[in-house]
């Protein structure tokens, strides 16, 4: 059903991908945006490279990205583009970073893909079709006891304005799980989780460019996504849990405590 969408989507994601690979450890120019929130060169130009595929395809939809803020007709499509969720870690030569681009139609997401230019994954999902690395089915872990389980999560850029209550849920987290691991990329955070490499995933403070791609793509490998308070999650939400089925609820538990 949405099979021209995914495929302007992957070409742009890999496009993009493609230029980052060639640039990363050699960047020119690195602004900030905050007092740790960077943009770089390289943020800017692979936007580009994604809106060219976006706007020649679907000139008809509305498309927000992390640089460039909203564009485009006012619609009930809507992309959802982060043309580089890492760049801190991308700026540093830390190779954990990837571009992150997904469709929402109404209040449901059905496309998202999430790729990894460093390693050449890519995650991909079509709402109601599952969820697929590199064109192979992914399914999240059938963990089931929080002492087994490897955790990720990230933190806000207004950590120092939110410092104990972040550090509590990461106190918990720590305590309880076997291990807890803080990558810096929520979209590949999230589609580790979809893959079975990582069996949970809760951050706050995200963008909707942030979640929308990997989220769907955890719900399609089998996996449960909510906020903090076990709600139901959208792009625009202020926080997620992502994890599989059977330590979902230990997750929610811990965080609301």
């Amino acid at each position: 059903m949405w099979e021209k969408e995914l495929d302007i989507a992957s070409r742009a994601a890999k496009e993009a991908g493609a230029f980052l690979r060639g640039t990363f450890g050699k960047l020119i120019r690195v602004d900030k945006k905050g007092r740790i929130d960077l943009v770089s060169e390289a943020d800017i130009e692979s936007e580009r490279i994604i809106l060219g595929f976006l706007r020649e395809s679907f000139p008809q939809d509305e498309v927000l990205t992390e640089e460039a803020g909203l564009s485009g007709p006012k619609a009930s499509r809507i992309w959802m583009v982060d043309p580089l969720d890492g760049t801190v870690n991308y700026v540093h030569g830390f190779p954990f970073y990837a571009v992150s681009i997904a469709l929402r139609e109404g209040d449901e997401t059905v496309v998202g893909v999430v790729y990894d230019p460093f390693s050449n994954e890519f995650f991909e999902a079509v709402k109601g079709e599952g969820a697929f690395l590199n064109k192979g089915p992914i399914r999240v872990t059938s963990t089931a006891g929080l002492q087994e389980a490897l955790l990720a999560t990230g933190f806000p850029y207004s950590i120092r304005e939110k410092f104990q209550p972040v550090m509590k849920r990461f106190e918990k987290m720590v305590y309880n799980a076997q291990g807890v691991r803080r990558p810096g990329s929520a979209a590949l955070d999230l589609c580790y989780v979809a893959a079975g490499r990582l069996d949970g995933f809760w951050e706050e403070g995200l963008k909707p460019w942030d979640t929308a791609a990997g989220a769907l793509i955890v719900t399609e490998a089998g996996g449960i996504i909510s906020c903090f308070d076990g709600s139901r999650h959208s792009p625009y939400s202020a926080d997620i849990i992502a994890s599989n089925p059977l330590i979902y609820r230990y997750l929610v538990s811990l965080i609301a405590e």
